[in-house]
């Protein structure tokens, strides 16, 4: 991953003056979702760099460490060889990003990919991952214990109501804490979009994480009513791009929740070449949190090179 980003003094003054034009995003989120995306050779490009940039994840209550391994597996050889060797993309390493899974499936997921012997980041949910309601002293500990176990990204949940209430500077605090939990691994912070209410909350939320030390803002945990939406996308890059200019340090990027096809990776992607430029579509900042999308994404790439689409048993599942 890029370096980190060490975060800044909290600036409550910056914070108290954003102001957004609701209508000026939705126009500007229309127009990318409006835009043409690339087709044959260069569309199976972009779905392969959209391959590389999934954190390949699995939150269920039922998981166990067999589907933890499947899906390592998955993550090692995201499109069948075969397919790849077509493309001749066989001998590039395509793997996806990370995989992602709750903390006590983080030791299953890092003996799998050892034995594999990849070396693809096990990510984890912490900080009582999807409310962030669990108290302090717990999500701090769930972060240690998940880095313990291998982890070496951990993606955090804000406590909402912090942001609700505009105690800004009380989750600057916490936010640097788990940063300071995370000892060297990367922080992904998820604002749960669809909780905050307004863009204006979601452009603060954003700035007071980064400040904060996030070395990425996700936008939801997937668990919410409104996931990633292209409106609250435009809204948290912006609030990247006005901290970069600011600090000089990037941060990325990582859309998660309702993501499924490979429409909608490309469109992803499109936004985020036309938002932040080249240096973040890779690996190192930009993410796409899914578990279902890789599925249509290897099934495009299978009727680029085959000229029809795949019957149910063409396709190993993950």
């Amino acid at each position: 991953m890029s370096d980190r980003n060490p975060g800044m003094d909290l600036d409550l003054e910056w914070v108290s003056k954003v102001r957004l034009n609701t209508q000026a995003v939705l126009k500007r989120a229309q127009r990318v979702q409006s835009r043409k995306v690339a087709k044959k050779e260069w569309q199976a490009a972009w779905l392969l760099k959209a391959v590389t940039c999934i954190d390949l994840t699995t939150l269920s209550g039922d998981d166990t460490p067999s589907n933890v391994h499947r899906l390592c597996m998955k993550a090692v050889q995201p499109v069948r060889y075969d397919l790849l060797q077509s493309m001749d993309m066989h001998d590039k390493g395509i793997t996806t990003a990370a995989v992602c899974v709750y903390p006590s499936r983080v030791a299953d997921a890092v003996k799998s990919l050892k034995a594999a012997k990849s070396n693809i980041p096990v990510a984890s949910v912490a900080t009582g991952f999807p409310a962030g309601q669990t108290p302090l002293k717990t999500r701090l500990e769930e972060v240690r214990m998940a880095v313990e176990d291998g982890a070496t990204e951990i993606d955090i949940v804000i406590n909402r109501t912090l942001a609700l209430t505009g105690h800004w500077a009380e989750l600057y605090y916490e936010i640097q804490q788990f940063r300071e939990a995370c000892g060297d691994a990367h922080m992904k912070t998820i604002l749960a979009v669809g909780d905050l209410g307004t863009f204006t909350n979601v452009y603060k939320a954003s700035l007071v994480a980064m400040m904060a030390g996030s070395d990425f803002i996700k936008t939801s945990t997937g668990k919410e009513s409104v996931n990633a939406t292209y409106p609250v996308a435009i809204v948290m890059v912006r609030a990247i791009r006005d901290y970069y200019l600011k600090t000089g340090h990037k941060v990325g990027f990582k859309p998660a929740g309702g993501i499924r096809t490979a429409q909608e990776a490309l469109v992803w992607l499109v936004l985020m070449k036309e938002e932040l430029g080249d240096q973040w579509l890779t690996p190192h900042l930009f993410r796409l949190g899914a578990s279902s999308l890789l599925g249509d994404i290897e099934r495009q790439i299978y009727h680029y090179v085959t000229g029809r689409y795949p019957a149910n048993h063409d396709l190993p599942m993950a």
